[in-house]
């Protein structure tokens, strides 16, 4: 059936909020946030014959993509196939916004989402394209501002409303040579931000999970709320048992939180599913797993088993040219400290010297390296 006949037939449908659409989603959702893209597929396939002539399928497509690259943000082999989606997407719903004003709330709706994760894609550090993100991110600014006052309709229409919330004041507190940009938008308002991913969290279909990892990486990086972060990864870890970034997430969440007893396993089974070759778990969970594993062992003053953590952290980092990185700094310093109590000064030094070579001098990792140094110098 056409989008004209739709359009005639029933001219307030919502597709977004169609009950019968979600029940047939739910699953494909559930497998898709579970890394099980290939059962998810087969469903938004179906869902795509039927609405071929709507975003939502090709949205939902895009979203298997994405999460193919969240795990490890340097492999580029998906950005293309998920930027066509987005652009299909974008496509599509212009068609419907401006000749079919039943979908004109939804289109404002795929266009702001698709638009914002394209944005969000260009503005990763593995990508930094700065201009292309700004682009994006101008779109998307400019469709949330017309979807405002449809909330009421859908709470999925409320999720690009709380991200502008609360990054149109965090962006400027955080980057003061971004602040002339911001005047030129509405101010936004950070505790509303939250309080509607929240709402979005416990309410919205669609974009409930995305709404509560934004949620949680907000709490724990931003707001310092390291609580409800650990409590966040901890439901969307038990509830996507296979997602890897859900499980590198609750890792890092329970070592943040100092439940190092936690922590201990949930760290050794990412690193058996990496061996496994498990779909998604690679050198970036490893990285983060076998660094929180030489602390902990560290902690415990097993120096043997923290540095054979430390090692495999150094190893992943260099694997995936992480070199800069604070998992990687830090795990040398632990291995030089090591040597250094082992009476191993020789092997201390080298370490400590490559952290002086890896990292910046306003690094805090350079200055600790350097004063090692200087004690080792001094007491022979």
């Amino acid at each position: 059936m056409q989008a004209q006949e739709l359009v005639k037939k029933d001219t307030t449908i919502i597709l977004l909020s169609d009950l019968t659409v979600q029940l047939y989603c739910a699953q494909a959702l559930d497998d898709l946030y579970n890394f099980k893209f290939d059962q998810a597929e087969k469903r938004f396939l179906w869902l795509k014959q039927k609405y071929k002539w709507h975003p939502l399928p090709y949205f939902l497509m895009g979203l298997i993509e994405w999460w193919k690259i969240m795990p490890d943000l340097t492999n580029k082999s998906y950005d293309e196939s998920f930027l066509a989606y987005m652009d299909t997407t974008i496509l599509i719903s212009e068609n419907l916004f401006k000749k079919h004003p039943a979908y004109k709330v939804e289109s404002m709706f795929f266009l702001a989402a698709a638009y914002g994760f394209k944005g969000r894609l260009y503005s990763e550090e593995e990508r930094k394209n700065w201009t292309k993100a700004a682009a994006a991110g101008k779109q998307a600014l400019n469709y949330l501002e017309m979807s405002k006052g449809y909330h009421s309709l859908s709470p999925e229409l409320l999720f690009g409303d709380a991200l502008y919330n609360y990054f149109s004041v965090w962006v400027p507190e955080n980057y003061s040579s971004l602040k002339p940009i911001m005047w030129f938008f509405p101010k936004g308002d950070k505790a509303l931000g939250l309080k509607q991913l929240r709402e979005v969290s416990y309410n919205a279909f669609y974009t409930r999970t995305e709404a509560m990892v934004w949620l949680m990486r907000i709490q724990n990086s931003y707001e310092n709320n390291k609580q409800e972060a650990l409590h966040l990864s901890d439901y969307l870890n038990k509830t996507y048992p296979d997602n890897p970034f859900f499980h590198r997430y609750n890792a890092r969440a329970l070592y943040s939180a100092g439940r190092f007893i936690q922590a201990e396993p949930v760290c050794k089974n990412i690193l058996e599913r990496i061996d496994s070759g498990m779909l998604g778990y690679e050198a970036t969970s490893g990285r983060y797993a076998s660094f929180f594993l030489g602390q902990i062992y560290e902690a415990r003053n097993n120096l043997t088993e923290a540095k054979k953590y430390y090692l495999l952290s150094k190893m992943f980092s260099e694997k995936v040219g992480a070199t800069e990185s604070g998992y990687y700094l830090y795990s040398l310093i632990s291995l030089g400290e090591i040597a250094e109590r082992e009476g191993k000064k020789t092997e201390a030094r080298y370490y400590f010297k490559e952290v002086k070579k890896k990292s910046g001098r306003k690094d805090e990792a350079f200055k600790d390296a350097k004063k090692r140094l200087r004690k080792l110098e001094k007491e022979e």
